[in-house]
């Protein structure tokens, strides 16, 4: 589909290194609400926007004030033989470290106020100091930090969470549900709305031109001169911005211009701190699935439950859509994890044949972004089991108490995200391209630096 550009295009061309294949390509002159897209792995270079901070910054606004609303108002009410017990959303890691589950809760509180929190404070500074006479102070690092919380904020993972213990609630106790839900329900539908309506490198190049840099930037490079850019060339993993280090210099020598992030040509030990952490939550996922993650207890008595056994539970009560939701998340996404990044980093160590020189190279890169966003959502069974044990407590009754299985299941997904961002996608590339007797490495070789796709943004 071809975009209709009336005003003509809103930025300049660019060199870029695609983070997914490491190919450096011209991303053109694009106009506002056009996608580019690496020519080599289809990976998105960037997406323009026709207002791409105004909307965000409305958007950021009022996810800030939900926010507020989220942690300060009711959860839920909770009642059973005459008791009730109301709850607000940090009543989960309070009850956790009751419990002695205090790294739980730091991991609960963390994912669902401090990260949230800080990144959309640090937005709300950044997209407002752009707009001032006079900036405040640290732009670019600010807005690093906020891009860099992005997988670590997870209340729309916490919404799931919300809903999973709402309907295994329902056998236990009479539940109402507190405005702090809603409030819930409406915040992820704008931290959705406003990430999509930001264009981060808009707001990399309005930093650069008000000059709060972190070096002196480069002599801007003309385009005909884009190709011919000189060896040694490094992408910023943080900003994009393309510029090669100097070969002598102090402290900082090796940073991004713009944004003062360490370069490097390649992300430093990848392979060896991947497999260190592939191997340490492939060992932390047994006790994860062995130990309970919860105890319900009626009338002083204790039922103990593991994850597959909650998930069988929902199916003896007939919650087919709920305990296949409970079994994606949290069995099969920790193990797609595990199993896709070994996968990824055999494929990329070990090369023998021409199919694993370079076919599915494509392919590969693309699991590699699907693993990278999944991982979070298996956090909905650590959430739930949180909202549980602070919810159901009456005595006697009947109480929810988390377990130990629920502490290594939590060490497993925080795990798997390091792996996934210690992972450098390029490196499945460089190990193709090395052999050069194959045909699709040599091809992928020969390509010099083409022309990226471009397309409209639906």
């Amino acid at each position: 589909m071809t975009a209709v550009q009336t005003d003509g295009p809103v930025t300049r061309p660019q060199l870029r290194e695609c983070p997914g294949c490491g190919l450096f390509q011209i991303v053109p002159a694009l106009g506002p609400d056009l996608r580019s897209s690496c020519g080599r792995c289809g990976t998105v270079l960037r997406a323009t926007r026709a207002e791409p901070m105004d909307h965000c910054l409305a958007l950021t606004a009022a996810a800030l004030v939900l926010l507020a609303i989220l942690w300060l108002a009711m959860l839920m009410k909770v009642s059973t033989a005459g008791i009730v017990h109301e709850t607000t959303l940090n009543s989960g890691p309070l009850e956790l470290i009751e419990r002695g589950l205090w790294p739980l809760a730091l991991a609960v509180a963390f994912t669902t106020a401090f990260a949230p929190l800080v990144r959309l404070s640090g937005m709300l500074y950044v997209l407002v100091g752009l707009k001032m006479p006079t900036m405040p102070p640290n732009l670019r690092g600010v807005f690093r930090l906020a891009l860099r919380l992005k997988t670590w904020a997870m209340l729309e993972v916490l919404l799931l969470g919300v809903f999973v213990a709402y309907t295994k609630l329902g056998d236990l106790v009479h539940i109402e549900i507190g405005p702090a839900v809603y409030a819930l329900g409406l915040y992820s539908i704008v931290i959705v709305w406003a990430e999509t309506s930001l264009d981060p490198q808009a707001v990399w190049e309005a930093i650069e031109r008000r000059g709060q840099t972190h070096a002196p930037m480069p002599a801007p490079i003309a385009e005909a001169a884009l190709l011919d850019f000189r060896p040694g060339a490094v992408g910023c993993e943080s900003c994009g911005l393309v510029s090669v280090p100097p070969e002598h210099g102090g402290d900082g020598a090796h940073r991004c211009p713009r944004c003062g992030a360490a370069l490097h040509e390649r992300k430093p030990n990848s392979l060896s701190r991947t497999w260190a952490l592939v191997i340490a939550g492939a060992v932390l996922y047994i006790p994860a699935n062995v130990y309970p993650v919860l105890t319900v207890m009626q009338g002083g008595a204790g039922q103990p439950s593991t994850i597959l056994g909650g998930v069988e539970e929902l199916l003896a009560s007939r919650m087919y859509p709920l305990a296949l939701l409970v079994f994606f998340a949290s069995i099969m996404v920790p193990m797609f994890k595990l199993i896709g990044l070994a996968v990824m980093l055999g494929a990329t160590m070990i090369v023998t044949t021409e199919a694993g020189a370079g076919v599915l190279l494509r392919q590969r890169t693309t699991l590699y972004y699907i693993v990278a966003w999944v991982g979070r959502w298996s956090m909905v069974d650590i959430f739930m089991e949180s909202l549980l044990g602070a919810l159901v407590q009456f005595g006697r009754v009947v109480t929810i108490e988390p377990g130990m299985g629920a502490l290594a299941f939590c060490a497993v997904v925080f795990i798997t995200i390091f792996a996934a961002e210690a992972f450098d996608p390029r490196l499945m590339w460089d190990a193709a391209q090395r052999n050069a007797h194959r045909p699709y490495a040599l091809r992928q070789a020969a390509a010099r630096r083409p022309l990226a796709k471009n397309k409209a943004v639906s």
